[in-house]
């Protein structure tokens, strides 16, 4: 599976496209036969700076935010004043409004921290701890730290008036024993959110909002009456926060917009985009932008651009795929091995560093695929129609051609920009119809898939033999109508036309990975760390009591959990195991270092495959281009910003898989309001205290059977057992057990759906 863990490149393409894009100018330069450079780990030695080093390269901004540390880490006093710190750093006199500036760019940064006195320290030195607050349903936080360390508990009413996303410096108040450690928020250095999405409220004396985020559990008070403001009572309209309250105080604000009644159609859609904070549409003047862009892209294909039209080329995505960002080529070469090109969409010809397209795109960091639309990261007339690798048109690209034995072992590598036109824009049920035998493309195609296919199949079981992790998890299809109500919801097939595009992609991005940690390039590596080992712990204990072992917990690897999931391998319990592993494990992240892919057993992993929708892959393309291909200088010299990226990249993508799940869920949630009564097959796929989720069968949703509407018993949660255990019978609803239950209430606003166990009365 592609990047376990996290969004694959199989999710490409859901739902319908964004918006249509103007059309941009034709008649491509011809870019032909210019010779390509090779890739490769190439000419010249690395610059021996090795990760973590706090670059210095990136002008004096980056190497004085390392004096400062350093000084502060040193200083025998403790915490020093502004110019108390000049001083210790000779920074002229002229200089001292600007290190002045770049201190309280550090605070902000949370790098470090400023005290009474007008005194700076370093967090660490304070016992403080400078991360990302999130909040749980039932109002208590974690800070997940931003350097390195266990999260931090705060329970809720030590969270000031933090909100869930927010960036905030934490004391540390005790540390319990076999527990997180656990602290009060001191201060808010970053607001996660600047609009709250609920559902209004007019009370006879005041006017408020209830959040549709659970994690938000403070009611917003609408400062005004709200009458100058065309909403009815239940509408769900758009707050703009202007206090975010004190003490025993509220959070307040003011009414920016109204969607409307939650069924209305695709109220419920804009609801979550907005309560995400994803922008649906771009500016006049961006568009502009990226027409400019475009054109002036095609009109000047680079210097070095290689014509490879001659190639058999295709792409294989979704139906309903309105962008194509990857396609391949095979041949046979001399001493029977095969060359695999993956031609990558040359989206930083056209989008340059810092210009008003590329900024956006970094605020955005990745496109969104809600369950009815897709939110691009570019503007149309760029992700649809200039960089995409739409058939039968000449289009740029960034090319890997790996060269591969027998036994799908990389004997060589090299990269170029180049000019290609794909013969076909296959879609996953058109290449299989092929490797099945049921269809055909044509002579060629066929032949070509089919070799694809074999030499897939050998990077796959090299993969495999390494340890790499196949959580093949099932994922829900929602069939919408013309209006966008849900008629249907489906299981999505992963078909062997999906693995070898997936195959070759994690290939790629292994290779890049690979060449640019060998040269040590300054990038964005996609890492997945090995999962702390209290999960694994925790993990053992609950497949113990289901009668499985995991092969080690001390020094777990990759291959272990492996071999647990091909011993549930078609067996009713597989969904359930895949779905206790995934929680047990690290989520997948970008960052400077590489610190290797845990799910995938890899060394060194990189996102470089899809630049039309993922900020990193444009990062990456940058840095290949520039040193690999052009043997210019790096691209991006000041590392701790590039850090700064990554870590907005991460929450971006975060926020993303977030607003996807909520927008399935709400449509999961408006389909069973049909089935109301009715009743239906299902399996426990947790239990709380609270109560248990049941997944139903048929239709692939999830509901709760709360705790208290199981009225034949006072009912105990069991943690070891994973079960809830009735006090007087001894009846268990078990993690894992088949029941029969009945949809007897839904809530929209809240993406939630209860069911009663039938014949529990």
């Amino acid at each position: 599976m592609a990047d376990p863990l996290v969004k694959g490149r199989g999710g490409k393409g859901k739902g319908r496209s964004g918006r249509g894009g103007s059309g941009s100018g034709k008649g491509r330069g011809g870019a032909k036969g210019k010779g390509g450079s090779g890739g490769g780990r190439g000419k010249g030695k690395g610059t021996g700076r090795r990760s973590g080093s706090g670059r210095g390269a990136g002008g004096a901004g980056a190497d004085l935010r390392t004096r400062v540390t350093e000084a502060l880490a040193a200083s025998p006093r403790g915490p020093l004043k502004t110019k108390e710190l000049a001083r210790a750093l000779d920074i002229p006199t002229h200089e001292y409004r600007s290190f002045r500036d770049l201190l309280e760019s550090m605070e902000r940064d949370g790098r470090v921290v400023r005290i009474r006195g007008r005194r700076y320290a370093l967090p660490a030195k304070l016992d403080l701890v400078t991360g990302t607050l999130s909040v749980t349903r039932d109002g208590h936080g974690f800070v997940r730290p931003e350097d390195t360390g266990e999260d931090v508990y705060v329970p809720r009413h030590r969270l000031d008036n933090a909100m869930d996303g927010d960036r905030v410096v934490t004391r540390i108040e005790r540390r319990p024993e076999g527990r997180n450690r656990e602290g009060s928020v001191i201060r808010v250095i970053e607001r996660a959110r600047e609009t709250i999405v609920g559902t209004l409220h007019r009370g006879a004396r005041v006017t408020y909002v209830v959040p549709l985020d659970v994690r938000l559990n403070q009611d917003v008070l609408i400062s005004t009456s709200g009458d100058d403001v065309e909403a009815d009572d239940g509408d769900i309209v758009v707050v703009r926060v202007t206090s975010y309250g004190e003490g025993r105080v509220g959070p307040a604000g003011t009414i920016d917009e109204v969607l409307g009644p939650i069924n209305a159609p695709g109220v419920d859609v804009l609801a979550v985009a907005h309560g995400f904070g994803i922008a649906l549409e771009f500016p006049a003047d961006l568009r502009d932008a990226a027409a400019r862009a475009a054109k002036d892209g095609v009109d000047d294909p680079g210097p070095d651009r290689v014509d490879r039209t001659d190639l058999l080329t295709f792409t294989i995505d979704p139906a309903d795929a309105k962008d194509h960002d990857d396609a391949l080529s095979v041949q046979r070469v001399d001493g029977g091995l095969v060359e695999v090109g993956v031609h990558i969409a040359d989206v930083s010809h056209f989008v340059r560093p810092d210009t008003p397209v590329d900024i956006e795109a970094a605020a955005r960091g990745t496109s969104v695929y809600l369950v009815d639309r897709t939110v691009p990261m570019l503007p149309p007339v760029l992700s649809n129609d200039v960089c995409s690798l739409n058939p039968r048109e000449p289009k740029f690209a960034v090319s890997v051609f790996v060269r591969l034995d027998g036994q799908g072992r990389v004997t060589d590598r090299r990269y170029e920009r180049t000019v290609i036109e794909c013969a076909h824009a296959l879609s996953y049920e058109e290449a299989q119809e092929v490797l099945d035998g049921q269809g055909s493309v044509d002579d060629e195609v066929d032949d070509a898939l089919r070799l694809l296919d074999d030499t897939a199949r050998n990077v796959r079981a090299r993969r495999r033999d390494r340890g790499s992790l196949d959580l093949d998890l099932p994922e829900a299809k929602v069939i919408l109508d013309t209006e966008g109500r849900p008629v249907d919801i489906r299981r999505r097939e992963r078909k062997e036309s999906h693995r070898l595009i997936e195959d070759f992609m994690i290939l790629a991005n292994e290779v890049v990975a690979n060449d640019m940690e060998a040269r040590d390039l300054t990038t964005m590596y996609r890492v997945h760390e090995r999962p702390p080992r209290e999960k694994i712990e925790a993990l053992a204990e609950t497949l113990a009591s289901f009668g499985l072992k995991l092969a080690s917990r001390k020094s777990i690897h990759p291959s272990h959990v492996q071999a647990l999931l091909d011993a549930v391998r078609g067996r009713d319990e597989e969904a359930l195991v895949s779905n206790l592993v995934l929680r047990s494990m690290a989520k997948a992240r970008y960052h400077t270092d590489n610190l290797g892919h845990f799910g995938l057993a890899s060394e060194g992993y990189l996102h470089f495959t899809s630049p039309i929708r993922r900020y990193p892959d444009l990062v990456a393309h940058r840095v290949l281009t520039q040193v690999l291909v052009h043997g210019r200088k790096e691209p991006y010299l000041d590392r701790p910003a590039l850090s700064r990226l990554a870590d907005q990249c991460s929450a971006r993508e975060r926020a993303a898989e977030e607003a996807e799940r909520a927008s399935v869920a709400m449509k999961k949630v408006e389909f069973m309001e049909q089935h109301l009564g009715e009743e239906f097959p299902g399996r426990i796929s947790g239990v709380a205290a609270f109560g248990f989720f049941v997944t139903l069968k048929t239709y692939f949703v999830d509901g709760l059977v709360h705790v208290s509407s199981l009225q034949d018993d006072f009912y105990h949660f069991q943690e070891r057992d994973h079960a809830l255990v009735g006090e007087r019978g001894g009846r268990r609803f078990r993690l894992g057990d088949e029941v029969q239950v009945q949809v007897a209430r839904v809530d929209k606003e809240a993406r939630h759906v209860d069911f009663v166990i039938l014949g529990n009365r």
